[in-house]
């Protein structure tokens, strides 16, 4: 199996940045806060995870970090940029570069294969050779026989490794994961888990993650607690 880091790199500099992050939806004639004046760091190359009840803001919150959205109030600031103030096509240049995602539902394209899901952001970044980078990358993540396999001919476990594997192609200096392991059963959640962290350390990309999972949680190395839109401190994860 490649290994595909230089080594791991300790958590330094800030590479995201958020202040006083507001998010307000309108309902009519009646306005919802679903965050209200989050603030936080996130050090390059740590791993963190986002943990609360349903309906807290997690999910919101972690849209907003990865500038799928804009908030109605603060910054966020990634690698030095406010993301905030960028339009959307340098929003989307900026995830297409430097962010990588990892839904709970995979978000594969049906009709094509393990391989061809994986190349295709690799295809989109002009990547040199976007097959042999793909199929490294499957191969990593223990897929190495199933590279013609559609998604419905992937179990969920498989199906995430492959979510895994395109999230990580383009090697983005922060991944942004949302319920990683949440529709998968307790054994394959643990390879997932094992697999994310592998990746956080080898590859050194700044890990965030929203998660229900407490395992998943404890092996991160901090973890912030939302309630009702309020963001608690972020604690140390004790070894």
């Amino acid at each position: 199996m490649t290994d595909l880091s230089s080594g791991p790199r300790q958590p330094s500099e800030p590479i995201l940045t958020v202040s006083n992050l507001t998010q307000r939806v309108e309902l009519g004639q009646e306005s919802l806060t679903i965050l209200q004046g989050v603030s936080l760091e996130i050090k390059r190359g740590e791993s963190v995870a986002i943990v609360g009840r349903s309906g807290s803001g997690k999910t919101t919150l972690l849209g907003l970090l990865a500038g799928l959205d804009t908030p109605t109030d603060g910054e966020v600031v990634l690698e030095g940029k406010a993301v905030s103030r960028l339009t959307e096509d340098e929003r989307a240049a900026l995830r297409a570069r430097r962010v990588g995602f990892v839904f709970q539902s995979f978000q594969l394209l049906p009709a094509l294969s393990a391989l061809e899901n994986v190349m295709l952001p690799l295809e989109l970044a002009d990547f040199a050779d976007p097959k042999a980078r793909a199929q490294e990358l499957l191969e990593r993540v223990g897929l190495g026989d199933r590279l013609t396999h559609t998604p419905r001919q992937l179990s969920g476990g498989e199906q995430q490794r492959v979510a895994i594997a395109r999230a990580f192609a383009c090697e983005p200096v922060i991944l942004f994961a949302d319920e990683p392991t949440g529709n998968l059963d307790n054994q394959t959640g643990q390879e997932i888990q094992e697999l994310l962290m592998t990746l956080n350390r080898e590859q050194g990309t700044t890990l965030v993650m929203v998660t229900h999972d407490e395992t998943l949680a404890g092996r991160c190395q901090r973890r912030f607690t939302i309630d009702a839109g309020h963001l608690e401190t972020g604690d140390e994860v004790p070894a």
